[in-house]
């Protein structure tokens, strides 16, 4: 009689290698993973008090040097705080704790527990969208997301009256003194060419 032999082999967890990129902002770092965090979507948490829905930002507060987290489809942007003098003082132990985290199956976010306010940020459209408001937040979504997130950051729209785009900065954008520059010379210029009802485009830090 013959029996034949089923051998199960157990990968285990992927291995994560992280790696860091620096943004134009120098209080922040973007911590890059070999795996999706948050496909397609981003969210900022700009103290610990906000950072409830996402484990790994709960987790990433618990280090004194940790002021804001920002978290995008691969990768975690950390703004530091003031006292912290140099980033590559602490890469090292974010660098070892986000691959150990990820490794052993450690929750991003939990969907369920994100509250979604009317005033909120969001390119996403909606059906109460006006014609312009749809093309502004299409402009962002094709045009600046791309361009933004490689620096480590978001810009979301918040609100349009009148021929002003006020829109939200997040991440490395926030309190980067490059932003402003980029919003004026790059961003409203473009949305003047593209879209001739807006008149000026101004932003706020989240």
């Amino acid at each position: 009689m013959r029996f034949k032999l089923k051998v199960m082999i157990k990968t285990g967890n992927p291995v994560i290698s992280i790696y860091t990129e620096m943004t134009p902002n120098p209080e922040t770092m973007k911590f890059v993973a070999n795996k999706l965090l948050y496909p397609g979507k981003s969210i900022d948490f700009a103290d610990e008090s906000l950072a409830g829905p996402s484990p790994l930002a709960k987790e990433l507060f618990s280090f004194p040097f940790i002021k804001s987290v920002f978290i995008a489809s691969n990768f975690v942007t950390l703004t530091k705080t003031a006292d912290t003098d140099d980033w590559q003082d602490v890469i090292p132990t974010i660098k070892q704790f986000l691959k150990d985290y990820l490794e052993n199956g450690g929750a991003v976010i939990n969907e369920d527990e994100i509250v979604v306010q009317k005033s909120d940020a969001t390119n996403n459209i909606s059906a109460d969208d006006d014609d312009v408001v749809k093309r502004i937040k299409e402009l962002l979504e094709n045009y600046v997301k791309p361009a933004v997130e490689m620096d480590g950051g978001a810009i979301q729209f918040k609100s349009y009256d009148d021929g002003v785009v006020n829109l939200m900065l997040q991440g490395s954008c926030s309190g980067c003194p490059s932003s402003m520059i980029t919003l004026k010379a790059g961003i409203e210029g473009m949305m003047k060419r593209m879209i001739p009802e807006v008149k000026e485009v101004v932003a706020e830090a989240e």
